[in-house]
């Protein structure tokens, strides 16, 4: 399992054309789990109306977990997705 916290810069937070671009990226590493958490709760990243449902705002702190064959290249490009916004 590989881990990394980041704060959601995007202006206006995480909305539904990006969450959906998330959730494609997150299905492109089959086999690999992704999850996004928040103080409150713990989604599948793979899932657009799950990250929807986190009403992720500029500002919110979240932590990133993927487990998997591709762990460690998931977590780099989700992250670096995020940072993108």
């Amino acid at each position: 399992m590989t881990a990394k916290k980041l704060t959601i810069g995007a202006p206006d937070g995480l909305h539904a054309r990006p969450a959906g671009e998330l959730a494609k990226l997150v299905k492109s590493f089959p086999g690999t789990q992704v999850t996004i958490s928040t103080a409150v709760r713990t989604v599948n990243a793979s899932s657009i109306l799950s990250i929807i449902s986190l009403a992720l705002k500029k500002g919110t702190e979240v932590e990133i977990k993927a487990v998997g064959p591709d762990e460690d290249k998931a977590l780099t490009e989700v992250t670096r997705f995020l940072e993108s916004l």
